[in-house]
């Protein structure tokens, strides 16, 4: 009887200690996780790495050659309220992805949308930007076209390589033509020439180039295609980041900031004079 207490309190005993060390060791993984996230790095070095494809308003240059847009506002404000410089690191579109999971900087700012493929290979945070696609067309090649008439071998789209205009136009008009450029400008200049029958953009940009060529382009009135929200996209198993890039977003969110340059890029010309046309 007196061994059978002895041995049930020793199993007790050892249940203490157990439980004692169980909260001690998640602890030691926790901090261990915490110090291999991005934000530990961008806090030690002072700057944070911002991989971006160049495609107005997102990105640009201005008169001068430096980075200007949506994006840019997003990136510095990001790194002013964690107290660090921004650096941008313009990157094709076709390669974004790699070079971010390569190290090549630490997270994307380049108004990517949340696609489950991309998912398999990056996480992305919450939304920070919405928007939708409509397609531009050349009025010659293409006034007068229903939708249906797009799907067909003899329209030709231009579209930016890698992007989602790119995947979309293929999955509405698999019976179209494809061309493919590294650039959104020169999709767009395709269908200016008359060597494409339409490409895709997000809004507001098919809108501002059909203002600027009437007699050239046009916008196909209908509902906007592949509606989404773009995101911050970061390399995987990096909680804390996610963590922290989230409730950046909805602080930026719930102030209006994100909603007030997301306006001044996107619902006006207050910014054209700085680009060359």
């Amino acid at each position: 009887m007196k061994l059978a207490r002895r041995t049930m309190g020793a199993a007790v005993a050892a249940a203490v200690l157990i439980g004692a060390a169980l909260p001690a060791a998640a602890q030691q993984a926790t901090q261990a996780l915490s110090s291999e996230s991005v934000i530990e790095q961008i806090k030690r070095d002072g700057v944070v790495r911002i991989g971006l494809s160049l495609f107005v308003p997102w990105s640009m240059r201005d008169k001068n050659g430096d980075l200007i847009g949506f994006e840019l506002d997003v990136g510095r404000q990001l790194a002013e309220d964690m107290g660090v410089e921004a650096e941008f690191v313009p990157t094709a579109w076709d390669g974004i992805i790699p070079a971010l999971v390569s190290g090549n900087f630490d997270v994307i700012i380049s108004g990517m949308s949340i696609t489950a493929q991309r998912n398999l290979t990056v996480n992305f945070t919450d939304p920070y930007a919405y928007s939708g696609l409509a397609i531009m067309a050349n009025m010659e090649l293409a006034g007068g076209f229903s939708l249906d008439d797009f799907n067909s071998p003899d329209v030709v789209f231009a579209a930016r390589r890698g992007a989602t205009p790119a995947v979309v136009i293929q999955e509405t008009f698999p019976e179209a033509q494809l061309l493919l450029f590294d650039e959104d400008g020169a999709s767009s200049q395709e269908v200016l020439n008359g060597k494409a029958h339409a490409t895709m953009a997000s809004q507001p940009t098919p809108n501002r180039e059909a203002a600027r060529y009437p007699e050239t382009l046009y916008v196909f009135e209908g509902e906007l295609f592949a509606q989404s929200g773009e995101a911050f996209a970061l390399r995987k198993g990096d909680p804390d980041a996610l963590n922290f890039f989230n409730n950046w977003i909805a602080q930026q969110w719930r102030s209006g900031w994100l909603q007030g340059r997301h306006d001044y890029w996107f619902k006006t010309e207050d910014w054209a004079d700085q680009v060359a046309q």
